[in-house]
């Protein structure tokens, strides 16, 4: 796995932590979502969601919900 795709799996899961403050899990989630949709680059987006499919092993379970709901 590249460092690129480490570093976003570790970005990824930061937003998630500060999401999972939220006691509503869907609401928690499609924060994640749109923070990430808004603010990352495409080819950041596509990575993740590539990994996510692929693997998706490193991801928090609702870091993995909101990456399946953007791709």
């Amino acid at each position: 796995m590249s460092n690129k795709t480490e570093t976003l799996i570790r970005m990824a899961n930061d937003i998630g932590n500060f999401f999972n403050a939220e006691s509503d899990k869907e609401l928690a989630a499609n924060g994640i979502k749109n923070h990430i949709k808004r603010t990352w680059d495409p080819r950041m987006r596509n990575a993740i969601i590539s990994y996510n499919k692929e693997d998706g092993s490193k991801l928090s379970d609702l870091v993995k919900i909101a990456i399946t709901k953007l791709g």
